[in-house]
């Protein structure tokens, strides 16, 4: 079967991923692009016995990029990986698509315009001479509503339509005498280079003085260019970069008011303006952010529950089952207490999980996350970040794995660099399980508010972390923060399942191969040499945890068990509670807690759970975004800060108490 690559670029908010999840549905996966941390979604479709491979390129609004994801997307466009680029315009603000339509236009691709959103624009009285617009710009146009499908027949057919007749006329445009002719200068100076970009595309970067594309020519041929670059400032009295932006938006905003039909409703008082008033308001914004975020994790526990419970019986009939069957004592301990107990103990949480990313999806898709970044922006600048920091920061409550994946969002070293380091601070998901053991044997009363003191304690220790590392090694100023905010939406309902079920999938294939190996390490330890006595002292396991042990002393659990508990759950965090349940029994386990700990040394277990080294995934994600080195600066100051923070609490409430 012939295949053709299909590659969906734009802005960000314009609904990409919306049209690529209506061309693909669910034949979508999600990896990595070869050799760097940043996302990379594919999908395919079948269309008159073609298949089509489709790429979701990370959004960018120039052909310069800042950020890992924008290089991406600009590093696939400019190498021409693709047989057709879809430019999705948002139809609320053409002019801005336009120009990075522009851009590309000088690559000479074979493009076809989405315009999206016509709905919400057709609303507004906004809507436009599509035949004019091709005219003018030689490229075609085709109208899609991206969450309702609509218009996506078409947008295939011309896929189609531009695979088999590719586009042979090309948009040039003029930027003046003065700029066109120092273009052509430029281009006769660059011939001699053997490159595979089209030489006025090529002389135009130069021109805008791009580092990556001036260290593709001699330091001496650019010398030459840069006269003529002097020589043009002088000229305009600005910078040529200026000159050049303001030219095309020029020319630009020329184009839409010539193919504009109808105009914007200018009396009507917007009611997303109305919203965001109160959304990004200095008072009422955090209020609400944080109320929404309290209202996320408490519909998680409501419904998650539940789940959780069902599951739970599914597990333990399974283990009832194994135990009754004729296989040996040693393949039943290993089913039942190293790849049920182990691997089952994700899969208890994965509702939880589940319903954070859907929930976590709706914001994204309504547009409420772009009005976050903006109420977390001053706070950040007081912390030294970036407001974009905000968002993984958020998605670290659900998983530290993705948060911290998510980080490539941001431009700056150094804000990505202390973002990863503050993100494993973060209370996820799996840290829950075990302040939910404890809490229920020991402050049954006061559960909520003793699990919120720890979910704003990690909060608390990740800012002084940011403002330690900030101010020592990491002086440089942040970026302020442009974002666009995006019109709110009523969400798509079939988009958000699409990215929830591909968040969590890949939460599972990330998280579960983890936790079985680790399972099954930790069931040989227990096992093994004296399978007579599994999960005791004379164990393996039982050797490891009296050596590691004598470090908890001050902080009031020096016994083996909770130093075993503890090294693996860096494997994963839930199986801290799945070693206690494995050495001491899961009837008895509330009883045995109760003897070897009081609720003094059970918080300074749980602050221990929460502040340690990360989980293995975390671990590997943390040195592929930020390298080695900062990765293991991130390992021992968490070690360090957890430790140091159980001991003083221990210690400190033991005194007042009088323990």
């Amino acid at each position: 079967m012939e295949e053709k690559i299909v590659a969906i670029v734009g802005n960000p908010n314009t609904g990409k991923t919306t049209i690529f999840n209506a061309l693909t549905g669910s034949r979508q996966k999600i990896g990595n692009w070869p050799g760097v941390t940043v996302e990379k979604k594919e999908g395919y479709y079948i269309y008159k016995n073609i298949k089509f491979n489709v790429i979701d390129l990370p959004g960018t609004y120039t052909l310069t990029g800042e950020s890992e994801d924008q290089k991406i997307a600009i590093d696939f466009l400019i190498q021409n990986k693709s047989d057709i680029l879809i430019v999705v315009a948002n139809g609320l603000n053409l002019e801005r698509s336009l120009y990075f339509l522009i851009l590309l236009r000088e690559l000479h691709k074979n493009i076809i315009v989405d315009l999206n959103m016509v709905d919400l624009a057709e609303k507004e009285g906004i809507n436009y001479d599509l035949l004019h617009l091709e005219k003018l710009l030689k490229v075609k146009f085709v109208k899609t509503v991206g969450n309702k499908n609509i218009g996506i027949e078409n947008l295939k057919e011309e896929i189609y339509k531009r695979c088999k007749e590719p586009t042979s006329e090309f948009f040039i445009f003029n930027y003046g005498e003065e700029i066109e002719k120092s273009i052509s200068e430029i281009i006769d100076i660059i011939k001699e280079f053997n490159l595979s970009y089209p030489k006025r595309f090529l002389a135009l970067k130069i021109l805008e003085k791009d580092e990556y594309f001036i260290n593709l020519i001699n330091f001496e041929n650019y010398k030459k260019i840069n006269d003529l670059i002097v020589k043009l400032e002088k000229f305009f009295n600005k910078p040529i970069e200026r000159v050049l932006i303001e030219k095309r938006y020029g020319i630009i905003h020329g184009i839409v008011k010539e193919t504009l039909i109808g105009r914007k409703k200018e009396l009507k008082i917007e009611i997303t303006e109305k919203v965001d008033k109160i959304l990004t308001n200095n008072f009422s914004g955090p209020l609400i952010f944080f109320l929404i975020m309290f209202l996320i994790f408490d519909l998680i526990f409501v419904f998650g529950g539940p789940l959780e419970n069902f599951l739970e019986l599914i597990l333990e009939k399974l283990k009832n089952f194994f135990v009754k069957s004729d296989l040996s004592v040693w393949i039943i301990s290993l089913i039942n207490d190293g790849i049920i107990s182990g691997v089952g103990s994700v899969i208890l949480f994965l509702p939880k999980i589940f319903l954070f990313f859907f929930l976590f999806s709706i914001l994204e898709d309504t547009g409420y996350i772009a009005r976050a970044a903006i109420v977390a922006d001053r706070l950040m600048h007081k912390i030294g970040l970036h407001g974009k920091s905000a968002i993984p920061s958020i998605l670290g409550f659900g998983c530290n794995v993705p948060a911290i994946m998510g980080t490539r969002i941001l431009e700056g070293k150094k804000d990505k660099i202390l973002t990863s380091i503050s993100i494993p601070f973060m209370s996820c998901s799996a840290r829950l399980p075990v302040y939910l053991l404890f809490t229920s044997i020991f402050f049954k009363e006061n559960q909520g508010i003793i699990i919120f003191s720890l979910y704003l304690f990690g909060i608390i220790v990740g800012i002084l972390s940011i403002k330690i590392f900030g101010s020592v090694f990491l002086k440089e100023e942040s970026l302020p923060l442009i974002i666009e905010l995006p019109p709110f939406r009523i969400p798509y309902w079939k988009n958000i399942l699409i990215e929830t079920w591909t968040r969590t999938k890949y939460f599972l294939k990330k998280a579960g191969t983890i936790i079985f190996v680790g399972a099954l390490v930790l069931w040989l330890l227990s096992y093994f040499p004296d399978p007579n006595n599994y999960g005791g002292e004379s164990n393996f396991i039982g050797r490891l945890g009296s050596f590691i042990s004598p470090i908890f002393k001050f902080s009031g659990f020096g016994f083996w068990q909770a130093g075993v508990a503890l090294i693996f759950g860096i494997y994963a965090k839930e199986l801290v509670v799945g070693t206690f349940g494995t050495l001491f029994g899961f009837e008895n386990l509330s009883n045995t807690l109760s003897i070897y700990f009081s609720p003094i040394s059970a918080y300074a277990f749980m602050i221990m759970s929460l502040l340690y080294m990360p989980c293995l995934a975390t671990f590997l994600v943390l040195k592929r975004e930020i390298g080695i080195k900062w990765t293991l600066i991130s390992l021992f100051w968490s070690l360090f800060i957890g430790w140091l923070f159980s001991v003083i609490f221990y210690q400190t409430f033991t005194f007042l108490t009088g323990g």
